[in-house]
């Protein structure tokens, strides 16, 4: 709850420097090729053509062009999240529960457990084992990737210089909770480093970047089927639904829904078919 907590507020609180640099960033265009990049060995000549052709392309004016007003986005983002107080107030709530919940936990678990073998016996009480190893590894595929990539990310930009370090750290933080990775902000970071700074940084910058893509897709699958099997797929579904039918719980509850019952139908399926009698050839 911490690392989300601190993602948001800090989101909201330079709200006023996101909406201008989102009108900023939407004006920006192509400028002339650098001299150096002519005097590249081999693939200086074929880039002074690509850097034209981008150039003579007109793709930001384009893009401003299908892009809706970047304030207007943010204002509505900043809406649907509710301000300060009603933030305050979900996490308050959500960390009572958990108080709740936990307080007697190992009872609770013991009552789970009675109840699935009441249910279906040896099987039931399996099936609560197994919804159980597939939350846990869930939301620590999620939560665990997501804290790890924003890390590596969040130290590359502040060690290379990258303007509002810390604002971007929190923006890649809710976009690996939402599935989108840590390109999301790292990408044009890099961009930006190779137009406006100097070429150390941004050639830093791009292998950190390409270091936490990497972790992105190699971490968080590894986490998860520890625990179960679960395609990412359902993860990136059940985020994006989650999020749309609970708001910002449904970031972790989404992707546990659907990831439970995709185990649990894939148990049940698999049973099925070992008891079904076999015929013959």
């Amino acid at each position: 709850m911490l690392p989300f907590w601190l993602a948001m507020t800090t989101l909201m609180t330079h709200s006023a420097e996101l909406m201008q640099f989102g009108e900023t960033a939407m004006k920006f265009r192509v400028p002339a090729e650098p001299h150096w990049l002519a005097n590249l060995p081999l693939i200086g000549p074929k880039s002074i053509t690509l850097w034209q052709k981008i150039e003579n392309a007109r793709l930001p004016q384009l893009l401003d062009n299908m892009v809706p007003d970047t304030g207007q986005i943010i204002r509505w983002v900043l809406n649907y999240l509710g301000g300060f107080s009603m933030l305050a107030l979900q996490f308050l709530l959500t960390l009572v529960i958990m108080a709740a919940l936990h307080a007697k936990g190992e009872a609770a678990t013991r009552l789970v457990l009675e109840f699935g073998y009441a249910l279906a016996e040896q099987r039931g009480k399996d099936m609560i084992l197994l919804a159980g190893r597939t939350i846990r590894g869930v939301a620590i595929g999620v939560t665990v990737t997501a804290l790890v990539e924003t890390a590596v990310g969040g130290a590359g930009m502040e060690i290379t210089g990258m303007p509002w370090a810390s604002v971007l750290t929190a923006i890649t933080f809710i976009a690996c909770l939402l599935q989108a990775g840590p390109g999301v902000t790292l990408i044009p970071a890099v961009i930006w480093m190779f137009f406006f700074k100097d070429m150390l940084s941004a050639i830093v910058l791009l292998v950190i970047t390409v270091l936490t893509i990497v972790i992105d897709n190699v971490l968080r699958p590894y986490l998860i089927r520890k625990q179960a099997d679960v395609p990412l797929i359902l993860i990136m579904l059940g985020v994006i639904g989650g999020l749309s039918a609970f708001g910002l719980v449904g970031i972790f509850v989404g992707p546990v829904i659907l990831s439970v019952t995709y185990t649990l139908v894939k148990s049940w399926l698999a049973e099925a078919s070992t008891a079904a009698p076999q015929t013959p050839a």
